[in-house]
């Protein structure tokens, strides 16, 4: 049968030293001669593999596993059976992710889809664009005139740079991505699908009709960010949209024209956020939640999945629900119609 593993498996490390590389201290001896050169959930793990725990729901699968070592927080140190190496850290979560990196690096970001090395000549590369040493094009991808493509970047198959656009060193830029009316800094990802820089949806509405509105701004997305596939992102109307450095953002994301977000953001699948809305750093936002246009979410702010953001929220707040409001208050409201609910259905039993 054709092996279909995707990710070989990378170079094989001592527990010593993938405990320094994943920033946690090895609390039981390794054993002569075990390596390490594979992760695994916990009952798919052999005695190659790293796997991971922090929850006591998986016990029965910790009790269980053949994973040469386990990655835990000091916490979960007692659950780890007796004879099994422990890799000890605070933030567990962040060392089983930097164990990973290192094990597999090719993962971290898309590969060239085709191998292309290069610029291939089936792709379409104006004259007037500027291409850095080792950037790839793969082939049908298509860069329009003066462009500028950075060092390191890897162009894919059906991609489209418009006329005028930058793209920094180190970026990905996926399969049937569409970039026009933007600059892209290094070092940012941009998975398959993502269309940026299209005009946003403008109108002036009267009684003689629609009219669109122009859209003149940019997109301007910073170092280091992550967009996932099929997001969108509109150029700005008057000022620019922007996507701060560090950010990152998942799958089937709506950002309309003048939204300004800031550094170390996370927008989960399935957001809307509306015109000239504008987020702080370090602002979450969870799946499917909605952002009015014109509002302002402070820095640190989190928004909880399925929440529609009708006003300003406050810095470092937690907020959720319909209209969006303090978690607490929320929850309070949701257990006190749970609570009536329950009472109406006792009154009506009663009455039969």
């Amino acid at each position: 049968m054709t092996d279909t593993t995707f990710f070989a498996r990378g170079p094989a490390f001592t527990l010593e030293t993938l405990a320094e590389l994943c920033e946690a201290r090895l609390e039981r001896g390794a054993g002569e001669g075990v390596r390490i050169d594979g992760i695994a959930t916990l009952d798919a793990a052999g005695p190659g593999d790293v796997s991971f725990f922090d929850n006591p729901r998986y016990s029965a699968d910790l009790a269980a596993t053949r994973a040469g070592a386990i990655v835990v927080a000091p916490r979960h140190l007692g659950s780890v059976r007796s004879g099994l190496p422990v890799l000890v850290a605070k933030d567990a979560q962040r060392a089983f992710a930097l164990a990973g990196r290192a094990l597999f690096p090719d993962a971290i970001s898309p590969m060239p889809l085709v191998g292309t090395s290069g610029v291939s000549d089936r792709a379409s590369v104006d004259p007037s664009a500027v291409l850095e040493d080792c950037v790839v094009v793969e082939p049908f991808a298509t860069i329009g005139p003066r462009a500028q493509v950075g060092r390191g970047t890897v162009v894919s198959s059906g991609a489209v740079i418009g006329a005028d656009c930058r793209i920094g060193r180190d970026c990905c830029v996926g399969a049937q991505v569409s970039v026009q009316h933007a600059l892209i800094g290094d070092r940012v990802i941009l998975h398959s699908g993502v269309q940026i820089g299209q005009d946003g949806f403008g109108y002036s509405m009267g009684a003689a009709g629609i009219l669109k509105m122009v859209q003149i701004g940019r997109v301007i997305v910073q170092d280091n960010v992550e967009i996932g596939a099929n997001t969108t992102v509109d150029r700005g109307a008057l000022r620019d949209t922007v996507i701060g450095e560090n950010t990152k953002i998942d799958n089937q994301v709506q950002i309309a024209h003048n939204v300004r977000i800031g550094r170390n953001c996370v927008i989960v699948s399935q957001v809307g956020i509306a015109g000239s809305a504008t987020l702080g750093d370090g602002v979450v936002i969870g799946g499917q939640s909605g952002v009015n246009g014109h509002v302002t979410i402070g820095d640190g702010a989190q928004i909880a999945a399925v929440s529609s953001v009708a006003g300003d929220v406050p810095p470092g707040a937690r907020w959720g629900g319909a209209p969006a409001h303090p978690v607490r208050d929320w929850l309070r409201e949701v257990m006190w119609v749970q609570e009536m609910a329950k009472r109406g259905r006792k009154s009506r039993k009663a009455d039969e």
